[in-house]
C-alpha cells in the first residue's frame, strides 16, 4: 500500500529556501496558476547515485497522467517515465527495441507473440504479469477518451460501435503469466511500433479503473525507470528513481523535477538564474538567441515535428472542398516560416515529413505558389460568394508563444486576398481539444510529434474516419490505400502508395501542412546526455539525462 508522505510545513521564506530538498519541491513562480492543493506519493527517500538531482523547465501542458486518457507529447513524456511498455525505442533509433518484454516476434503478418521478462513488479510492489497487459490495452479501447490515443490500438480493436469499441474477441491470448499473443484484425506492419508508444502502457490491473482514468490526484501505479512522488497540476511534477524497475534504462539521477511554464520568458529567466538546469519546448526564436548569448547551451536534433490547419469538415465553410482548396493556393509558408518563426522552420508541402519512407511534396505539386487568381477561380466556378467568413483558431500556450503569430499571418495572408473574411479565436489547451471537436472553428492549428518512426502514423491517425481530431473527413479511397500500405512487406510498393495517399490528401484537402522543425533543448552547466536524446521520436528521455 501506498503511504502519503506528510508535507512540509514552512515559515517564512529564508525556511522555505533552506527546506526545498527535504520537500522535494522547488517555489511556486509568479506566472503560475494556483492549481490544486499539491498531491504527494512519496514513499521514502531515493537510493544514492552519481548523478545530482535536476530541473526540467517546460511549457508543455499536461492533458492526463493516466496513459488512457492523453495524446500529447507532454503527457507522453510524464508517462515514458512512470510506465513500461513492452518495447521501446532506444535514442537515434527507428526500430524498437524490447522493454517489458525480452522478445516481440511476428508469428505471421497477423500475429505478434511477445515474452515478458521475469521478475517484473510495479511500483507498489505488485507483480506485472500477462493478465496486466491484456487488460492494459483492454481498458485503453473501452475508456476510449476523446483526447486519448486509442486509435493507434485499431489492429486489436472491435470498432462495430463506434461509441463503444473494445477489445477484439480473441485479439489478446495469454496462456501463461509471461507471455502475450496477438491476433491482429488485418497484417499490420507497423503494430510492433505501436507496442513502443504510451498507449500501449501496462498498468496495474488492481489499481487503475476498467471504465474510466484514474485521477491525477492519485499515485500512478507503474513499472517504469522513474516513480511519481508528487504533482500540481501547472507547477511541478517529482520523480524519483524506481528501485523496482527492471529493464533495459534504468535512471541516473535519483530524482528530477519538472517546472511547468505558461511562458517562455519566464522559463528562460529561470535558465539564466539557474532555477532549471534544461529547457525544452517550447522556446520561442527570440528566447532562444537570449539563451544563447547569455552562455548556455542551445542544442538540435534531427526533429519531425509537424506543424499544420485542420478544417473542420462536419459542418461550415470547411464542408466546401473549393473552400478548402482556395485557402490551400492562397497560404504563404515561406511568410509563415519568416515572419513568424524568423526563419527556424522549414516550410512543409506535404502530410508526411522528409525523411519518411515514400514522401512528397505534394501539396507542392497541386499549388506550386501562392496563386489568389487560381483561388479566385476556383470559388467562381462553385458559385461561392465571396469574402467568405472563417474562424481561424490556435491553442494559445500549448505550442509556445509563436503559435498567435502563426495565426495572425495566416488570417492576414486570407483577408488580404480580398477571398476571406477571417478572424482569430483561441483557447487553453484541454478546452481547445474540446472545442474543436464540437465544431467551434473552421480551421484550426495542431502540432504533430511522431507516435512512432514511420509514415503512416503521419497518415492513419490524421484522415482515417476523420483522424484523431475528429473532423469529418471521409474517402473510400484513403481507406483502400491505408489497408494496403499498412500490410505491404514490398517496401517499394509501399512507398508508391504512401505517395498516394499524399496525393489525394493534396486534393481533398483536409488539413494543410504549415511547417516542420527541429527538436530543440537548452542546457545549462554540468548537464549531461541532453544532446543524445533529441532525436525524431520526441521522447525526452529522463533516464539518460546526468547532472555533474
Amino acid at each position: 500500500m501506498i503511504r502519503k508522505k506528510q508535507l512540509c510545513a514552512v515559515a517564512g521564506a529564508a525556511a522555505l529556501a533552506a527546506s526545498l530538498a527535504a520537500c522535494g519541491g522547488t517555489p511556486p513562480k509568479s506566472d503560475q496558476s494556483s492549481g490544486p492543493v499539491t498531491v504527494d506519493f512519496s514513499t521514502g527517500d531515493p537510493a544514492a547515485d552519481t548523478s545530482k538531482e535536476w530541473t526540467l523547465g517546460t511549457t508543455d501542458a499536461i492533458t492526463a497522467l493516466d496513459p488512457a486518457g492523453a495524446y500529447d507529447v507532454g503527457s507522453w513524456n510524464l508517462q515514458y517515465e512512470m510506465f513500461q511498455q513492452l518495447m521501446m525505442v532506444p535514442a537515434n533509433q527507428t526500430d524498437p527495441q524490447p522493454d517489458a518484454a525480452k522478445s516481440c516476434t511476428y508469428t505471421d503478418p497477423k500475429t505478434v507473440k511477445c515474452v515478458l521478462n521475469a521478475g517484473l513488479t510495479f511500483s507498489n510492489g505488485d507483480p506485472l504479469t500477462s493478465s496486466d497487459v491484456k487488460y492494459s490495452f483492454e481498458r485503453n479501447i473501452a475508456i476510449n477518451d476523446p483526447n486519448g490515443a486509442a486509435i493507434l490500438l485499431g489492429a486489436i480493436t472491435d470498432s462495430s460501435n463506434a461509441d463503444h469499441p473494445k477489445l477484439a474477441k480473441g485479439a489478446i491470448d495469454t496462456p501463461d503469466d509471461t507471455t502475450i499473443v496477438f491476433h491482429l484484425n488485418a497484417p499490420d506492419q507497423t503494430f510492433m511500433k505501436v507496442l513502443a508508444t504510451p498507449p500501449a502502457s501496462i498498468v496495474d490491473e488492481d489499481v487503475y479503473p476498467a471504465t474510466k482514468e484514474l485521477p491525477d490526484s492519485q499515485p500512478q501505479i507503474g513499472s517504469g525507470p522513474y516513480t511519481l512522488t508528487q504533482y500540481k497540476d501547472g507547477q511541478q511534477a517529482v520523480f524519483v528513481k524506481n528501485a523496482k524497475y527492471h529493464g533495459s534504462h534504468p535512471g541516473l539521477a535519483p530524482k528530477i523535477f519538472v517546472s511547468f511554464y505558461k511562458d517562455d520568458s519566464s522559463l528562460t529567466s529561470d535558465m539564466q538564474s539557474g532555477a532549471v538546469d534544461v529547457a525544452w519546448r517550447s522556446m520561442s526564436p527570440t528566447e532562444l538567441q537570449t539563451l544563447a548569448k547569455a552562455g548556455t547551451s542551445v542544442l538540435q536534433g534531427k526533429g519531425s515535428e509537424f506543424r499544420y490547419w485542420v478544417f473542420d469538415m462536419n459542418e461550415g465553410v470547411g464542408k466546401q472542398a473549393p473552400v478548402r482548396q482556395a485557402v490551400a493556393n492562397i497560404i504563404d509558408r515561406d511568410a509563415i516560416a519568416a515572419d513568424a518563426y524568423d526563419g527556424t522552420v522549414k516550410p512543409s508541402y506535404s502530410i508526411v515529413p522528409p525523411g519518411f519512407g515514400g514522401q512528397k511534396d505534394s501539396f507542392k505539386s497541386a499549388y506550386p505558389k501562392p496563386d489568389v487568381a487560381k483561388a479566385k477561380q476556383i470559388l467562381s466556378d462553385a458559385g461561392i460568394k465571396t469574402p467568405i467568413p472563417i474562424k481561424l483558431a490556435y491553442p494559445q500556450e500549448h505550442y509556445g508563444p509563436n503559435a498567435v503569430d502563426e495565426a495572425n499571418e495566416l488570417a492576414q495572408q486570407l483577408n488580404d486576398s480580398g477571398l476571406f473574411k477571417a478572424t482569430t479565436a483561441t483557447g487553453e489547451w484541454e478546452q481547445y481539444q474540446t472545442d474543436y471537436k464540437k465544431d467551434a472553428y473552421d480551421l484550426y492549428l495542431l502540432g504533430w510529434y511522431p507516435d512512432f518512426l514511420d509514415a503512416d502514423n503521419y497518415l492513419t491517425p490524421f484522415v482515417k474516419d476523420g483522424g484523431f481530431f475528429a473532423n469529418g473527413y471521409h474517402s473510400d479511397a484513403v481507406d483502400k490505400l491505408l489497408a494496403q500500405e499498412v500490410a505491404e512487406t514490398n517496401q517499394s510498393k509501399r512507398d508508391q502508395e504512401i505517395g498516394q495517399l499524399q496525393d489525394l490528401v493534396a486534393k481533398d484537402v483536409p488539413l494543410i501542412p504549415s511547417w516542420n522543425g527541429l527538436n530543440v533543448a537548452v542546457a545549462g552547466p554540468g548537464m549531461g546526455g541532453v544532446q543524445s536524446t533529441l532525436d525524431p521520436t520526441y521522447i525526452f528521455r529522463f533516464w539518460m539525462i546526468t547532472k555533474s
